[in-house]
């Protein structure tokens, strides 16, 4: 039996191109773009002098010994921790047992975990990015899905992102005989590196929002550059995107699910491309 993709396409140029039951009034996993929304709210903090971008860990986190990261570091990806957490990883849901309790045992440790100075080289890390999130809710005094609707969402006036969509909004990754495969638990520590939902048409007004209309000011250390691109991707178990804009004006969103990560990076790339020259 050949296994459904569902497939949303979303560009500057096109209306929404949607296939094999995709829709952009659903709620689907973005996994790691989520890291693009705690980026710019560690940077949206710092504009208005919450914290400061080269503040260390150890502020925020009295548990943490001195390390010299910053919260900068782990925003770029440049802490020197791991990309996980440590410790074997269940593969059916491999956040579920990683909550705050869970986070905050390590941070004692969190010397020890690290593989190589900070700022000396990029390593991505999931486990930063918890990190990070856990520092920005205690300098915001607050939860992390309170901070980034008070630093982002509400300020880009999107409204359909979230960490606990109701159910009947989910749009979930179609399994054996279209029963719906269930989706990683990533509502806990590990939420500000992947745990987000959002429809797809909320991830295209992100997208502009942010790179485009530069609403926030300048885009998060987050983003990734490629030449005149800056993108950045996101998957989970059962669903995989890509975004990406181009100074240009120019921008897409690829949302697919039982698909490929490597592949769908592969076609937003190729989507923005076939926009870019056919307007």
């Amino acid at each position: 039996m050949r296994r459904r993709v569902p497939t949303c396409v979303l560009t500057h140029a096109d209306p929404p191109a949607l296939a094999d039951g995709h829709a952009v009034d659903r709620y689907v996993e973005i996994g790691s773009l989520t890291k693009v929304v705690t980026g710019t709210a560690l940077t949206r903090m710092a504009a208005a002098g919450v914290l400061a971008l080269d503040d260390p860990v150890e502020r925020w986190l009295p548990e943490a010994p001195a390390t010299g990261i910053t919260l900068l570091h782990l925003a770029r990806h440049t802490s020197g921790l791991p990309r996980l957490p440590p410790g074997r990883l269940p593969p059916r849901d491999p956040y579920a047992a990683f909550d705050h309790s869970a986070l905050h045992a390590l941070l004692p440790g969190l010397d020890t975990l690290a593989t190589r100075p900070p700022g000396q080289e990029e390593e991505y890390s999931n486990l930063g990015y918890a990190v990070l999130g856990a520092a920005l809710a205690a300098a915001a005094a607050t939860t992390y899905e309170e901070l980034v609707t008070a630093y982002v969402l509400r300020p880009l006036d999107i409204t359909e992102m979230t960490a606990r969509p109701v159910p009947a909004r989910r749009l979930p990754a179609p399994g054996l005989f279209g029963r719906p495969r269930r989706p990683w638990t990533m509502d806990g520590a590990m939420l500000p590196a992947g745990g987000l939902w959002a429809t797809p048409r909320a991830v295209a007004d992100l997208v502009v929002r942010l790179l485009v209309e530069r609403r926030l000011g300048d885009p998060a250390p987050t983003w990734a550059t490629a030449g005149p691109l800056r993108w950045h991707n996101g998957a989970t178990r059962h669903a995989s995107l890509f975004t990406g804009a181009t100074a240009d004006g120019s921008w897409v969103v690829v949302h697919r699910l039982n698909a490929d990560p490597d592949g769908t990076d592969q076609l937003g790339v190729a989507v923005l491309e076939r926009s870019r020259t056919d307007t």
